[in-house]
């Protein structure tokens, strides 16, 4: 029996918080803006997190790269909520696609077919890729060219329009293609 080597794990990327709130502000002085976007002006750091500690809230750093480094008071729970608020919304905005896949065989009849085009129609409206693929066994591996013929009739019978991404190939068990909406 073969033994298996250790494979150490690999560290996890930690991420560190984007801002930094009250004593981890490393300056001495800062321009503070309030919880009403009014500008309170330049002012030293230990005053700043009083001034914020009065009102019931955090001093943020928003933007440390500054001279002198700019802090906002607000409530940080909600900033941090906000923020994984746009990153969902973000995630969600992204379109995914994902492939479908359709096998039909030279013999397969003609209500199936239909019923089968009608499919990767509504694949395809619903935003999806299509793999179409047509299966050849022991004697039909020899009629190479009707499978690609029926392929292309089948392709031919979808009325959503599409673009094809991958034309007509080779597969291990016969032909596929790769269609996508337009």
């Amino acid at each position: 029996m073969r033994r298996r080597r250790f494979r150490p794990k690999k560290p996890q990327r930690v991420e560190k918080p984007p801002y930094k709130i009250n004593e981890q502000i490393p300056a001495d002085r800062v321009l503070v803006i309030d919880e009403n976007n009014t500008n309170l002006g330049e002012m030293d750091l230990t005053r700043a997190i009083e001034l914020a500690r009065e009102r019931e809230l955090d001093l943020v750093e928003v933007f440390p790269k500054a001279q002198p480094p700019v802090c906002r008071i607000a409530d940080f729970g909600k900033i941090q909520y906000q923020k994984s608020k746009e990153e969902r919304q973000r995630n969600a905005a992204k379109k995914k696609t994902t492939t479908k896949g359709i096998r039909i065989s030279v013999r397969t009849g003609i209500n199936d077919i239909a019923f089968k085009q009608k499919q990767v129609d509504n694949f395809l409206l619903k935003g999806n890729k299509a793999r179409i693929e047509i299966m050849l066994r022991g004697r039909e591996r020899a009629h190479k060219d009707i499978a690609r013929e029926t392929l292309l009739k089948f392709t031919k019978g979808i009325t959503t329009p599409f673009k094809v991404e991958e034309d007509v190939k080779p597969s291990p068990r016969g032909f596929q293609i790769t269609i996508a909406p337009e």
